[in-house]
């Protein structure tokens, strides 16, 4: 949609030649004489043209603002909403101007520009128009997660990913995607991937470096989600990354060790699941550490009260890190286990004093590695999202 135009300007002595003005606002086009070894040649001025054309009422938000200049170049371009500037840039020629983010529904915009032809003759042109305003049934809204919005203010760990969800199915998905942008103080490399038609994730290939600020400004207001149906905000969230907290638990020796920036911090006996089925057996791989209970209550999945492995216990100092029902959390009995074997029902557990120390440390997006049994985490089991190589990860992009 966005095809640059071609100026095509071929000047002959006596002969004017006007482009067409595709129904647009234009501004005066007065000629201007000048002398040349030929005899006299007759200079129009330059011409300008604007989309959405003045008057408009009910612009379609997500075409943005189009300014054009024929017969010279554009000098200036200035469009504002309630006296707010709208971001743009001109092509190389400087013979056209395009806003950079889709308009808001409901708006009035105003465009003031100018322009120069090859003598010097300066043309102004200003107009006036509104975007469409949807109705309900034609809104979109989108929003983060909700353990990531619920931690706003605090810090996040390096696996930090960034969920975005939409209340309604999205299907011009790389409308969407060019309407995220995220910026670090420390950039990495990172990449938006769509999980089904309502949230798309952003992962970077590395960790985030530690200690410095991320930043979501999702330019979604006026963009075309699916026919018919328009954002009508923007998402702005800012994300402190804190300390580089990388857990790493080996369940064949039953040991757990937590690095902070780089220096062990802490090595905790532990106990993962006993394995004797499948839901008892903690998963191997990269998982991030997501929300936090204490206490939170825990119960056999796929049993009721009377069957064999039946429980319903509440848990102290417990921290999520899959949707499995997998968390690290207090040893409530067993402590024996501790250090030497895999009791637990797929949870892993630490002794009291470093489960409390676990809790009130740990930020979401923390990652923790699993090794030592025979469960593989799946990509997509919470925010197990490090589980794909970062190539696989990029194919899950609409502009892949």
């Amino acid at each position: 949609m966005r095809t640059r135009g071609i100026v095509d300007r071929r000047w002959a002595a006596g002969i004017v030649l006007l482009a067409g003005t595709l129904g647009l606002t234009a501004c005066s086009s007065e000629t201007h004489k000048t002398t040349t070894a030929g005899g006299d040649t007759t200079v129009p001025a330059a011409k300008v043209t604007t989309y959405p054309k003045n008057g408009a009422e009910k612009a379609r938000p997500d075409r943005g603002v189009v300014v054009k200049a024929d017969g010279g170049t554009l000098q200036s371009v200035s469009v504002t909403a309630n006296g707010r500037p709208v971001e743009g840039a001109f092509n190389a020629q400087r013979t056209e101007w395009r806003s950079k983010w889709a308009l808001r529904p409901g708006t009035t915009y105003t465009v003031t520009s100018t322009a120069k032809n090859s003598i010097g003759t300066v043309s102004r042109s200003t107009s006036t128009f509104r975007t469409l305003k949807p109705t309900a049934a034609q809104t979109a809204t989108a929003s983060l997660d909700w353990i990531l919005e619920s931690n706003r203010g605090k810090t996040y760990g390096v696996g930090l990913p960034i969920i975005v969800d939409f209340n309604r199915p999205v299907a011009n998905k790389k409308a969407v995607e060019r309407a995220l942008e995220v910026t670090a103080e420390k950039p990495v490399e990172g990449a938006w991937r769509w999980i089904g038609d309502q949230r798309v994730v952003y992962r970077t290939k590395t960790y985030w470096p530690a200690h410095q600020t991320v930043k979501l400004n999702a330019h979604l207001a006026g963009v075309r989600v699916a026919k018919g149906v328009y954002a009508t905000k923007d998402l702005n969230r800012t994300f402190r990354i804190g300390a580089a907290r990388i857990t790493k638990i080996n369940l064949k020796r039953h040991r757990m060790a937590v690095y902070v920036d780089g220096k062990k911090a802490r090595s905790v006996p532990v106990s993962g699941g006993n394995g004797t089925t499948r839901e008892y057996t903690t998963t191997s791989g990269v998982h991030l550490t997501m929300e936090k209970g204490n206490p939170v209550r825990m119960t056999a999945p796929g049993r009721k009260k009377g069957d064999p492995g039946y429980y319903d216990l509440l848990v102290n100092y417990a921290v999520r890190i899959s949707n499995t029902g997998e968390y690290l959390h207090q040893s409530m009995g067993e402590e024996y286990c501790l250090g030497r074997a895999n009791c637990s029902h797929g949870c892993v557990r630490q002794p009291r004093s470093d489960a409390i120390w676990f809790y009130k440390t740990v930020q979401p997006g923390d990652v923790v590695v699993i090794t030592g049994t025979k469960r593989k985490l799946e990509w997509n089991n919470g925010w197990s999202f490090w589980q794909l190589p970062f190539q696989t990860w990029k194919k899950g992009s609409a502009l892949s």
